[in-house]
This record gives C-alpha cells, sequence and structure tokens, in this order.
C-alpha cells in the first residue's frame, strides 16, 4: 500500500490482547519511518475483558487523531467479533486483517445469547479483503501465545509500505527484553501469510 494520502488503520481487541501495545509498536515504526502519525485510544472497561479500540492515521501531514466510519483503510482485528462489531468504519472495498479468535463478549458468557456464528463468511459478504490469521497457534510455536498480537503485526506489515528495519526498531525500543526474542519470532511468522 503506498501512503500518498493519509493511511487510516483501526486496531480493535479485548482487554489483556495487546491491542495498545500493538498501536504503540505501528506508531513507533511509522514515525521511524518518517510518516506524521496521529493516535488516539479508546479503552474503558478493558481489563475486564471489555473493547479495546485504538485509532492510527498517518501519511506526510495528519490533522486529526480519530477515523470517521466508512474512513479506514484496514480493520485490525485481535478478535473475530470485535472486527465485525467496527466494520461500518471500514471503507468500501477495504481490508480486514484479524485474528481466528473467538473471545466470548460477557452477554454470552451469562448465557443471554450465543457467540455469532458465520463471523468470517460475514465480514467477506461485506465486500473487505479478509486476512485471517491464527495469531493463537502461531504465537504458540514461536515460544508464548501471549505474542498473538506480533504475529498479526507481521500480517499487517507486508501490507503497508514501511522498510522492516523500522518494524524491528520498533519492537525492540518497545517490548520488554525478557519477550523480544519470542516477538521477533512472532513478527516473522505474521510476516510470512
Amino acid at each position: 500500500m503506498t501512503t500518498t494520502t493519509v493511511t487510516n488503520i483501526l486496531l480493535v481487541g479485548v482487554g489483556g490482547q495487546g491491542t495498545l501495545l500493538a498501536a504503540e509498536v505501528m506508531s513507533e515504526a511509522l514515525m521511524a519511518a518518517g510518516y506524521d502519525v496521529k493516535k488516539s485510544e479508546i479503552h474503558g472497561m478493558s481489563q475486564r475483558g471489555g473493547s479495546v479500540v485504538s485509532h492510527v492515521r498517518f501519511g506526510q501531514v495528519v490533522h486529526s487523531p480519530i477515523i470517521c466510519e466508512g474512513d479506514a483503510d484496514i480493520i485490525f482485528g485481535f478478535e473475530l467479533l470485535e472486527a465485525y462489531r467496527c466494520l461500518s468504519f471500514l471503507k468500501p472495498n477495504g481490508t480486514v486483517i484479524a485474528n481466528d479468535l473467538r473471545i466470548p463478549p460477557p452477554s454470552v458468557l451469562l448465557g443471554k445469547e450465543p457467540y455469532p456464528g458465520g463471523l468470517a463468511e460475514r465480514i467477506k459478504a461485506s465486500g473487505a479483503e479478509l486476512i485471517l490469521v491464527d495469531g493463537l497457534k502461531l504465537a504458540t510455536e514461536a515460544g508464548n501465545p501471549k505474542a498473538a498480537n506480533t504475529v498479526l503485526l507481521g500480517a499487517l506489515s507486508q501490507r503497508l509500505d514501511i522498510d522492516e528495519r523500522y518494524w524491528q526498531a520498533a519492537l525492540e525500543k518497545m517490548v520488554p527484553a525478557k519477550a523480544l526474542a519470542v516477538n521477533q519470532k512472532a513478527f516473522q511468522f505474521g510476516r510470512a501469510i
């Protein structure tokens, strides 16, 4: 993807999935590559398994951090239902990169309703390009299931015109040293998708 205009990426997940860290790593890589980057976060109930949303916009000049509905180039979903729930933000023919993971929301856990089925099919039916990633499996193979967010970042990095060295430098800066090797491996697994 070329970046002559502003590119909008909406990151969505559930508290504890590393959505905010992924937004930080992405923003760091983009700034190192020379882009103006604006970021905003919404994480009200994130520590109780609630939704976490981060808006990341980058380009030559960006004036606002907020992505309006219908303006996202990419929905970057760490949980499948969260990705589906935010489809209204996606541009026509935009891309959804989603973790093939289902985390039941409270209404499902309380038995009030079932977890919705056919979400991948519904996303495809919207006209979006869907890149479904088994982030948990690949992160486990890399050495830690908590690195699923980094697997997804690797998959995203292949769709942006940013040199890999900026991604690697951002990982080195933002990920704790004890977890860096696993995250670098997870990132490479994602890039192979």
